[in-house]
């Protein structure tokens, strides 16, 4: 199932992921849980790249996984080579919607979606989108 990217895809992220024989279960394909786990490098590498959780992290502030969701399309296996793309179609005032796309030669395997909610650690209550990650996501957008 070939698959046409979005045109703009700002903050976008790209990662081999490997699949190892632990992740395979019952059906010998990957285990839905595997795929959270995929999710989670991804969001940490488009973090690393564009806002690091530690500057989030100095400043009092974390982004907060606030949903996820998960489609599946095809069944990744043992010997299959993923590689997982993640973007961000929209960037609010406290928050950041993200969406993945795990492919395997081309093929769609699946497609996630998260909301990630930033908090300030000290009230609880949510925290504005720094203007250092609208900057980056403009320019990813224009």
């Amino acid at each position: 199932m070939r698959r046409a990217l979005p045109r703009k895809q700002p903050l976008l992220v790209t990662l081999p992921l490997k699949v190892q024989t632990y992740d395979i279960d019952f059906a010998s394909h990957v285990n839905n849980q595997v795929y959270v786990r995929w999710l989670e490098d991804l969001r940490m590498d488009l973090l690393r790249a564009y806002y690091p959780i530690k500057r989030f992290m100095d400043e009092g502030v974390a982004p907060i996984l606030a949903s996820t969701h998960i489609t599946y399309k095809k069944a990744i296996t043992l010997y299959d080579e993923p590689v997982g793309t993640m973007w961000c179609p929209q960037l609010g005032r406290a928050t950041m919607n993200l969406e993945c796309h795990i492919e395997v030669d081309g093929d769609l395997c699946a497609h996630a979606t998260h909301r990630v909610m930033l908090v300030n650690l000290a009230t609880g209550r949510p925290s504005r989108t720094p203007q250092d990650l609208f900057d980056a996501f403009d320019e990813g957008n224009g």
